[in-house]
C-alpha cells in the first residue's frame, strides 16, 4: 500500500499557474503508475492526467491538454501536476492516485488515493 499526500493548492487568478505535488510513502512509488483527478462541487470526478511508472509516457484529458503537465521524480517519490492558464472552471479538489495498472487507474480510478487539495481560480 502506498500513502499519498497532495499539496500546492490554493487561490489563483484566472490565467495564473500552480504546481501541485503528490508525495508518496510506503510501497515503492517507482513501481506504480500515477494520475491526477479532480472533483468540483456537484460534479463527477474527472480524470486529468496520468504517467507510467518510468515517466516516459503520459495521457491527458482533452480539457487540460496543452495547459497541464504531469511529471514525476522517482528518486524523491514525488509526482507533480503543473497547471498553466488556469480558468475559473478549473476550480475543484484535486487528487492524486497511484496503481500498478495505468489502464485501471485511468478507466476505473483504482488504486491508492490522497486526501485532495483545493484549487480555486478567481475570474
Amino acid at each position: 500500500q502506498v500513502q499519498l499526500v497532495e499539496s500546492g493548492g490554493g487561490l489563483v487568478q484566472a490565467g495564473g499557474s500552480l504546481r501541485l505535488s503528490c508525495a508518496a510513502s510506503g510501497r515503492t512509488f517507482s513501481s506504480l503508475a500515477m494520475g491526477w483527478f479532480r472533483q468540483a462541487p456537484g460534479k463527477e470526478r474527472e480524470f486529468l492526467a496520468a504517467i507510467i511508472r518510468g515517466g516516459g509516457s503520459t495521457r491527458y484529458a482533452d480539457s487540460v491538454k496543452g495547459r497541464f503537465t504531469i511529471s514525476r521524480d522517482n528518486t524523491r517519490n514525488i509526482g507533480y501536476l503543473q497547471m498553466n492558464s488556469l480558468k475559473p472552471e478549473d476550480t475543484a479538489v484535486y487528487y492524486c492516485a497511484a496503481d500498478q495498472s495505468l489502464h485501471n487507474l485511468v478507466v476505473i480510478a483504482s488504486g491508492s488515493w490522497g486526501q485532495g487539495t483545493q484549487v480555486t481560480v478567481s475570474s
